[in-house]
């Protein structure tokens, strides 16, 4: 779980961590090694705004699953599972553009899963959601963490970071301000800025930063 005010690094770490961005210090590492093709196609990402195809519900799975050299029975015996648990197998030849926003990260997130990742990155999945839609999301994840994946996420929502976490990394300008369970961190904060957020003073954007 990663907390921080808005310009904090949330967004920017979690690109750094996923090869998107290339660090100009230092080097991201993945099982002691450089970070490299490899080591990336053993994660996966969702952003806060879904990023999907111009094609439909299902397509949208299967390339993805292509690209990951998943074809023939194979493929549409994984994408067919995804679209289960994502509730979205009435939708899978529905475009997925037209998709509500709720349906649409809901895509995002079993697109994302469907490829069997090690790692998950989310950046805010559900920022933008009404409580029903978030609901959804949040049971992907906890069926994720359930299959063994590791879940890395951004969130603004208290409430959420309680629900899902386990370990907290609070940012401020960049850096770890004070990182732990997640338990502890709330009980006895050390840092001034999660003093600050705690008691509602510190700015926090619903915006990924």
């Amino acid at each position: 779980m990663i907390r921080g005010a808005n310009g904090a690094g949330k967004s920017l770490l979690l690109r750094l961590l996923h090869g998107l961005i290339v660090p100009t210090d230092g080097a991201v590492l993945w099982q002691g090694r450089p970070l490299d093709r490899t080591a990336r196609a053993a994660q996966a990402m969702v952003f806060q705004r879904p990023v999907l195809l111009r094609r439909s519900v299902l397509a949208n799975l299967c390339f993805a699953l292509s690209v990951r050299g998943v074809r023939g029975p194979a493929r549409a015996l994984r994408a067919d599972q995804a679209l289960a648990r994502a509730n979205l197998s009435d939708l899978a030849h529905s475009p997925a553009r037209v998709l509500s926003g709720g349906e649409q990260q809901r895509l995002a997130l079993a697109r994302a899963l469907a490829c069997a990742p090690d790692v998950l990155f989310l950046d805010e999945p559900t920022a933008s959601l009404d409580p029903t839609p978030t609901q959804g999301i949040e049971t992907l994840i906890r069926a994720a963490r359930a299959s063994g994946v590791t879940v890395v996420l951004v969130t603004h929502d208290l409430g959420q970071a309680r629900r899902l976490g386990e370990t907290m990394v609070f940012l401020q300008a960049g850096r770890i301000a004070q990182a732990g369970p997640l338990c502890d961190v709330l009980a006895a904060p050390r840092s001034p800025a999660l003093h600050a957020w705690l008691d509602g003073r510190l700015y926090l954007d619903t915006r990924s930063t």
